[in-house]
């Protein structure tokens, strides 16, 4: 337990403290909101959400795969394959299905109210990735303990899976500017900030697309890849069209954004959701 923690705390440190002086240095878009005050809403989030796992959930998609390992349950408990090849297919299942999370909680209603918190984010930056309503944070804790008892995972994948989730998820929400080459290559095999940034459209239809957080391939496969945003990552807005104001988006109305306020239009329909406001 020790381990899964210092090792997930140097992948998000260390990755987050390089993705900051690369936008310092080399930033893709002008912000248009202040970001000092931005910083302070998606790193208070951070704060909450690291309190509120301490008091309830905490490690526990670790702690469950060492209990069932023990206790020989789930699918690879049962199946005596080589222990790289349960790694590999462990990570691969993991990750397709945080991409399949990340549909529904466009798709369903009560999801989508939690998610908005991440996507009322006027700028897109580093910090983007830390901004998580703290019940969608125990929601996804809980969906991927259930994933873990059900696939009999190793502990060492489990850990593995979320050093590197935490990365990824910090590298392609950073505001930064890479040679087109170097994006056309990586995106190849991984979600670049200018391939996730189109999901943070005000537009419907690429908010609807390029849910992945770490492999890119499973938005080529299912159907939901978008190259490019329409606009141009320049001149595309970001966020919501119903959120405007940074004023209106201090912290504690972020916290409590999924309980006073209408649902937008966000659907995996995107024919039905461009005519809905959103």
């Amino acid at each position: 337990m020790e381990s899964e923690t210092i090792l997930r705390m140097t992948a998000f440190f260390g990755v987050f403290i390089v993705m900051a002086i690369w936008e310092f240095i080399a930033n893709r878009r002008d912000l248009t909101q202040s970001k000092g005050i931005r910083w302070f809403n998606n790193l208070g989030i951070l704060i909450i959400d690291i309190v509120v796992q301490r008091f309830t959930m905490g490690a526990a998609a670790v702690a469950v795969a060492i209990y069932a390992q023990q206790n020989g349950w789930g699918l690879f408990n049962y199946l005596d394959w080589p222990f790289w090849v349960e790694i590999i297919l462990v990570f691969l299942v993991l990750d397709f299905m945080i991409y399949l999370q990340h549909v529904m909680s466009h798709a369903l209603p009560i999801f989508w109210r939690l998610h908005r918190v991440h996507h009322a984010d006027l700028d897109i930056d580093c910090t983007t990735a830390l901004r998580f309503h703290p019940l969608e944070i125990i929601l996804s804790m809980v969906f991927k303990v259930a994933l873990v008892v059900a696939l009999g995972a190793d502990a060492f994948a489990v850990i593995l899976f979320e050093a590197v989730l935490n990365g990824s998820a910090i590298f392609n929400h950073a505001n930064v500017r890479m040679p087109k080459f170097m994006d056309s290559f990586m995106r190849m095999f991984v979600v670049t900030p200018d391939m996730h940034r189109v999901h943070h459209s005000t537009k419907v239809k690429e908010a609807n697309s390029n849910y992945g957080f770490f492999l890119s391939a499973w938005d080529r496969v299912c159907g939901t890849y978008i190259p490019q945003p329409s606009e141009g990552h320049l001149e595309m807005d970001i966020g919501l069209k119903e959120y405007r104001e940074q004023k209106k988006l201090n912290l504690l109305n972020i916290i409590l954004l999924p309980f006073w306020s209408k649902i937008g239009g966000y659907s995996i329909q995107p024919d039905k959701a461009e005519g809905s406001e959103s």
